[in-house]
């Protein structure tokens, strides 16, 4: 899978934390969709309070559509206050709209005729066509919270974590009844060289794998695209 993240408008004093460009996940990943066959797209991560559950179904259901069922939502909750407040969410209540969202998405992503009702979103008596062509669209939760894998375990299929060390994870992860086939998506910790460090590559693979990781995000020393796929290809080997 490739990554996209998302981010509206970034106050000038984050971008030198945060980065400055943000390609939009919905544009970006329907022009790549065209050009590719097997590759799929993760949203790493779309904010929930930024959008109704039903926008979210209409435009990536349309992206599942387009692309032959090749769609993986990762969502968080979002912490910067000042991007809420420029598009007029709401923040401190932030949290149990999210739960509430994932739970509408859930009822909502594979059927034109959806219908829910929780504490913020309710809807029914309506349709969304097209829908998502999975019959189940993998939910990756974003976060550096323990709260965040609890949202992930109890509603969702996977976490993906930024900031939280391997040690943390897996220390977390042993006080919650994980369910079969949860992705644990983990950064490498340093960019990975396996064409010219094999073995160093596998030490830090097998560190994940033991901390219970099952997907690796990987970066790569490269020093131009040609090295950039030969990485890739060494990976893979």
């Amino acid at each position: 899978h490739m990554t996209c993240s998302e981010h509206i408008g970034l106050p000038s004093s984050e971008t030198a934390r945060r980065g400055a460009r943000y390609w939009d996940p919905l544009a970006t990943f329907g022009y790549i969709s065209g050009r590719t066959t097997q590759i799929r797209f993760a949203t790493m991560t779309l904010v929930l309070g930024y959008h109704h559950p039903l926008a979210i179904v209409k435009r990536y259901g349309t992206l599942d559509h387009v692309s032959g069922g090749r769609l993986i939502l990762g969502l968080g909750v979002g912490s910067l206050k000042e991007e809420f407040d420029l598009l007029g969410a709401p923040f401190d209540d932030r949290g149990v709209r999210a739960d509430d969202a994932l739970r509408a998405l859930r009822a909502a992503l594979p059927t034109n005729e959806p219908t829910y009702d929780g504490e913020f979103y309710s809807f029914g008596d309506l349709t969304v066509d097209p829908c998502a062509v999975q019959s189940h669209v993998p939910f990756w939760i974003g976060g550096r919270t323990k709260r965040s894998l609890r949202r992930a375990v109890t509603l969702a299929d996977g976490w993906s974590p930024f900031y939280v060390s391997i040690d943390t994870a897996a220390q977390w992860l042993q006080t919650f009844d994980v369910p079969a086939g949860f992705a644990l998506v983990m950064p490498a910790e340093h960019p990975l060289d396996p064409v010219g460090e094999p073995d160093a590559t596998l030490e830090a693979l097998g560190g994940l794998a033991a901390g219970g990781t099952t997907i690796v995000s990987a970066r790569f020393l490269h020093h131009s695209l040609e090295h950039y796929l030969e990485q890739v290809h060494a990976l893979a080997e």
